[in-house]
């Protein structure tokens, strides 16, 4: 059975940069829409991003917009982490599923996603 295997994460102060990376137990899986999700203590899990390379341009949760950047090669799906802030921190977990996923109501609707990433710690600190 495939499964989503993440690295990266760890600890950072307050306007600092980190980055994740998802990737295939089995190098010839492909599913056309990847995201992240995050999860704090307490809280719903809420959408960071998503990814397709086949509709194009990623889309982003506004509290993230212009500070996260998603991509994906041919090895993995990565998340790019700037300036991060104390409320960034929380689980992250990357995740993948058909094209469908990725297009109009469904961006951000975790409940489409079928496979999931073991989860990647993040803490931002003062």
């Amino acid at each position: 059975q495939v499964r989503l295997v993440q690295s990266g994460g760890g600890s950072v102060q307050d306007g600092g940069s980190l980055r994740l990376s998802c990737a295939a137990s089995d190098n010839n899986y492909r599913r056309d829409c990847m995201a992240w999700f995050r999860q704090a203590p307490g809280m719903e899990r809420e959408w960071v991003a998503t990814f397709s390379h086949v509709i194009g341009p990623a889309n982003y949760a506004d509290s993230v917009k212009g500070r996260f950047t998603i991509s994906q090669d041919k090895n993995a799906l990565y998340l790019d982490m700037n300036r991060l802030k104390i409320d960034d921190s929380a689980m992250y977990y990357c995740a993948a599923d058909f094209v469908g996923a990725c297009r109009g109501s469904s961006i951000g609707d975790k409940s489409r996603f079928t496979l999931w990433g073991q989860g990647s710690q993040v803490t931002v600190s003062s």
